[in-house]
């Protein structure tokens, strides 16, 4: 089955006073007691502690005037979507599919990509920018380029 992120895309409403005083209280709300949803005839079911969560961040989002995409992760994305979940553009990321940087399918003559394929490469991404910044880091710290050499004219010196 097919789907697209922009089919469930939800946008904040103009008006989020209502969002943000619900974001405070589900802040605000006692730890360890169980959510319950209560439906419009009055009938009540337990929430489970994710979902919860899960909901919590959604009226977070939304009071902060951020729109919401809520998709499965064998969601299959055109490369227009999946350029702008990543946030690059669209000849950027047909050359990281090309590259089998992604993994890809083609439909007809259109390329598709997993959703969950396409956030397994941003948390690999994520993580090899950290080694990177790590090693340069140390490099630095070994090469002494984060030494404060201390001046002669430091007045704090001469009293």
């Amino acid at each position: 089955m097919t789907t697209t992120l922009h089919e469930r895309t939800v946008l904040p409403p103009d008006d989020r006073s209502e969002l943000t005083r619900l974001a405070r209280d589900l802040t605000a709300t006692t730890h360890g007691a169980r959510a319950r949803l209560v439906g419009p005839d009055g009938s009540e079911i337990a929430l489970p502690e994710e979902l919860h969560s899960v909901l919590r961040d959604v009226v977070e989002a939304l009071s902060q005037g951020l729109a919401i995409s809520i998709a499965p992760h064998n969601t299959m994305l055109t490369t227009q979507e999946a350029a702008d979940l990543l946030g690059i553009s669209r000849p950027t990321l047909v050359r990281l599919l090309t590259e089998d940087k992604i993994p890809y399918s083609m439909r007809g003559r259109h390329r598709r990509v997993m959703l969950n394929d396409l956030l397994g490469y941003k948390e690999r991404s994520r993580k090899e920018r950290g080694a990177v910044l790590d090693t340069m880091a140390a490099e630095g710290e070994e090469s002494g380029l984060y030494d404060v050499p201390l001046s002669t004219d430091d007045p704090g010196e001469n009293g």
